[in-house]
Order: C-alpha cells, then structure tokens, then sequence
C-alpha cells in the first residue's frame, strides 16, 4: 500500500454494510472489488485513502434467521461476520477498517450522537401509524408500490405493522436534497440512478419511521437515547456506520480529517438501497450539521438467468469457494471486466474460465513468460537497456499507446468505470503481444549470433520489460496479486518502476496456470 505524502488529500469511501443474516454471495464480492479498485487507484495518483467496509447487525432479518435455526443473534451474527472477513481477505480488499454494529462502542455511542442531534435540531417526532412492512428490505411500502399485493425485491408478502415510532421530518428537506442532487453537489453516478432519485423526490417526500418497540425487535438493537422500550430503526443505525466508523462519537481525528475535511466522500452501494443512501442518510446528515456524501456510486446487481441473486432465492453462489478454486485476482477481473459498474449482469463461471484463458493465461502470462523467458536466454537474465541508436518508429508507438492508454484509465476511473479502465490497459497488452511478433526477438537473436550488432535486441527486449512494468502499475488498483507477481518475474523493487539497465529477472513461471492442465 502506497503511503500518501504529508501534504495528500484526505478521501473516504465505503461499501454498503451487508447484512449478516446469512453466508456472502458473489454479489457481496462484486461490490467490494469496486469499492477496493476506487480506494486503490486513489492510493496511487497520491490521495490519502480512508477505505470502510462493515456488517449491518442489528436488522431484524437477522434475529429472524437466528430464530429459524435456534440460536442466539449474537452468534449468528458474529459467524456469519466472520465468513464476511474471511471473504474480504480472500479478494484481497485494501480496506483500513472493519466496523460492527452489534459491538463495536465506536458505533453504538456514534448512533446515539446522531440520533440526538437529530433530536436538537427539532427533526424527531413520535406518532402512532400502521404500515406493509418488509422485512428483507426492512422497509415500508405503499400499496402502490408492491406488485400483485407482493415486495418488488424479495417477492413476498409484507407483514402489517401497527405501532407507536419514532419518526425523521424527510419532509422538511424535500427541496434542499432536490437542489444539491440536481446540481450534483451530491453527484449520483450513472445519471440513470441521479435521475430516478429526482423523480422519487419530485413526488414528495414524507417523513419515515425511525424506531420500533424493543419487543418487535426481540430485544435486538441499539437502544433510543431516553426511551428505553424503543429501538432504533435500521437505516438510522446502519448508515450512521460511515461516520461512527470515524469516531464521530468522541470528534476524533479520524472524523475530522476524513469526513468533515475530505474533498471526496464516496459512497459505493447496490441499486436496491438508492434511496436510503441517496435521500434518508443525506437528510439526516443535514439535520445533524454535518456534510453530505459528495458521491453516491451505484451498481446493479449479479444475476444467474436473468433472476437477482439472494440467499432467500437460493441461487447464491458462494466467492469464497470460487476465489478458492481460481484465485482472488480471476474472480476480480471477471467482475470488473465483463460486469458493467452500473447495470445488471449475468454471473458465469463458464465467463469467468473465458476470461481467464483468453485474457489472464493467453494475452498477459504468455507476454510475461515470453519476455521473461527471451531474457534470460538471450541476454543471461539481466535487462540490457535501450540502445538509441538502434531505436525504430515502432517503439515510439509503443510508447504512445502506454501514454493514450493510461489517460484513458485515468478518465475511467474519474467516472468510477473499471470495466472500461481495464479495456484500456489490454490495448497495451496487445499491442505488446503484436510487437513480439513484429520484431521477432528470436530472429534477431539469430542475426545477432550471425554477427549483427546487439543494439537490436536489446532494445525490443527492454522495450517489453518497461512495457510490462507499465502494465503492472496500472493493473494494480484491479489485480494486486497480479501486478505483484509481474513485478517480482522482473526483478523490480517496487510496482510500476521502470526496469533499469543491469536488472536481474527471476526465472520464468506461468502466473496463470491452466486449470485443464492440473
């Protein structure tokens, strides 16, 4: 991990907590594989990176599923936290901080600040209400919004619910969040989603439930500061976790550089939660004082035939497993290449060999072992140098396709778009490739035995190392593991530096095995 300069700017970005009811599904990984190639490409350009992943813990989906199988919340919980980690680790994740909601003090003081706040600013209100209410979503709707009677998301029937709450006046910010979201001084990536967001405003806001009775929770949540049969509602202690994360509780310094004096506060986040990132969380926000989010990054969701992948479906395929299976690097470059960022997209395994074969062991190991494998043969494992003199056009092309490359991934990545980012950086695998056939090495080795000058071949040959290099450094925000691995076989000290004359490479080995041949 690079370590930013004295005088970096401050970014923060966090991933939605996932719900723990139940084991993470490849749709988990794909959003935090974005979310960790945002915060790594800002950890390179310089920016001094605060990255958030968390677990949502105290939703009433997950006293449900601890019910069903006979076990306390908290060990439910605290198991299925564990597989989270397990799978974070597994992808490789460069996230500097964890945050639990069930136990983590940080949270639980930071909620009750916000929730007071809140309160201060005159914004809570209790009042008694019936409503259709679900709990997969842990949300309430309309009549209007169900379809045939059922929950757009989950499919099932909404419970109806009848209590006294706690209420949030989202009505009095109605033309505030209209403002700031249409002039995207809260920027809602694609337009897409800023758009439906606009609208679902347009139509008027009302003020939503924040609390439920402790016995409607089983007793399972943070407490309501003053009123201890009250709980609060999940979306004002989940989504406070992006600053309670911070210390907001204690105005630490955490929560004074990376929230209150960050120039990008960014938020990745699936479709199905839009709404309460993109209105409730900012509304709070303004109510207690504090900045908004400045981006809210919104992918759609993993689908295996056309059907929205979930644990209640039961068409979940697990990362773990598949991250066990081909490696952590595979699985990332399958989600961030062939996934669009922002629409909805088939999972595949069958894709995922595609893309592994053709791009991972065919284009880039093959380039890797070839120029590997030419060096030493050729010039005893060490990088020769470029030998001016002996420069042609085609290296100078070479050149210009790393220099229009790499600003294009500079501007995929300003508009949160790996996918093409990582087009970008194969032209210059296969440009790369097509120059080993054009200038033929081995040809000219065979020239050079004959008596022809050296200046040659040593120039191709240390064209490919400083390619490859460049290669690396901009592999490294999507594929760590990778990146690592080219720079090791090239002998570097570190990513992205340039192969200097007299610079041993290590011996030649497939980074990408071929799965059919184990």
């Amino acid at each position: 991990m690079t370590t930013p300069a004295a005088d970096s700017q401050p970014y923060f970005i966090a991933q939605a907590i996932p719900y723990v009811n139940g084991r993470p599904h490849v749709g988990h990984a794909l959003e935090a594989v974005l979310a960790d190639a945002y915060a790594r490409f800002h950890r390179q350009v310089g920016d001094d990176v605060f990255f958030l992943s968390g677990s949502d813990e105290n939703s009433l989906k997950n006293v449900q599923a601890a019910e069903a199988m006979g076990i306390p919340t908290q060990e439910l919980v605290d198991r299925n936290v564990q597989v989270f980690q397990e799978l974070y680790a597994a992808l490789d994740l460069s996230n500097d901080d964890f945050i639990r909601t069930s136990v983590d003090p940080r949270h639980i003081e930071g909620a009750k600040k916000i929730w007071e706040a809140m309160v201060a600013a005159g914004d809570v209100y209790t009042k008694s209400y019936s409503g259709l209410y679900c709990v997969g979503c842990e949300q309430f709707y309309t009549q209007d919004e169900l379809v045939e009677g059922r929950c757009p998301e989950h499919g099932t029937v909404p419970e109806l619910v009848e209590e006294a709450n706690a209420f949030f006046r989202l009505s009095r910010y109605q033309e505030q969040l209209h403002d700031l979201i249409a002039s995207d001084e809260l920027r809602i990536v694609p337009k897409e989603r800023k758009n439906e967001v606009l609208r679902f405003i347009e139509a008027g806001l009302e003020d939503f439930s924040i609390s439920r009775s402790r016995e409607r929770a089983h007793g399972w949540g943070i407490a309501v500061p003053d009123d201890p049969g009250q709980v609060m509602y999940v979306w004002v202690d989940a989504l406070s976790n992006y600053i309670t994360a911070l210390d907001y509780a204690n105005d630490g310094d955490a929560f004074a550089r990376y929230w209150l004096g960050s120039r990008e506060r960014v938020q990745v986040i699936g479709k199905g939660i839009l709404r309460f990132h993109a209105i409730y969380w900012p509304a709070m926000l303004l109510s207690a004082g504090l900045p908004m989010p400045t981006h809210v990054v919104v992918h759609g969701y993993l689908k295996i035939d056309g059907q929205k992948m979930s644990k209640s479906l039961g068409n979940v395929v697990d990362p773990l497993a598949v991250a066990g299976e081909y490696g952590a690097d595979p699985l990332r470059y399958y989600l961030l290449r062939d996934i669009s960022p922002f629409n909805d997209g088939d999972f595949s395994v069958d894709k995922l060999l595609g893309r592994y074969r053709a791009d991972l062991a065919n284009d880039l190991g093959n380039l890797l072992n070839r120029t590997v494998s030419m060096l030493q043969r050729y010039r005893d494992g060490v990088v020769p140098g470029v030998r001016p003199e002996a420069s042609e056009p085609i290296e100078d092309e070479l050149v210009q396709v790393i220099a229009v490359a790499s600003a294009r991934v500079n501007l995929a990545m300003g508009e949160y778009n790996p996918q093409e980012a990582l087009a970008a950086i194969w032209d210059i695998v296969s440009r790369a490739n097509a120059y080993v056939e054009v200038t033929a090495p081995w040809q000219l080795a065979k020239l050079e035995k004959d008596g022809a000058p050296a200046g040659r071949l040593d120039t191709v040959l240390t064209a490919l190392a400083i390619t490859l290099s460049r290669i690396a450094f901009l592999l490294e925000p999507f594929l760590p593991e990778t990146s690592r691995k080219i720079t090791d076989q090239l002998g570097g000290s570190s990513v992205g530096a340039a192969p200097t004359p007299g610079q041993r490479v290590a011996e030649p080995k497939p980074i990408f095995p071929r799965f059919d041949d184990a």
